[in-house]
């Protein structure tokens, strides 16, 4: 699915899209985590930025 840039809002920021570099910058950055360390809590857990802040946390 492509990024729409000018659709922004709760549904952008309730997501994590690991397929733009600024987006994985920006979630490494937030959540105190290295690049493979997000792409592994996505990959457990899914795209939703609460799961992956869970998922983070409890590590």
């Amino acid at each position: 699915m492509a990024d729409d840039k000018s659709a922004t809002g709760s549904p952008d920021r309730d997501r994590i899209g690991l397929g733009e570099d600024y987006e994985i910058r920006d979630w490494t950055e937030r959540l105190g985590v290295s690049e493979a360390e997000l792409r592994e809590a996505v990959d457990a857990v899914g795209n939703s930025a609460d799961a992956v802040r869970a998922y983070v946390n409890r590590s």
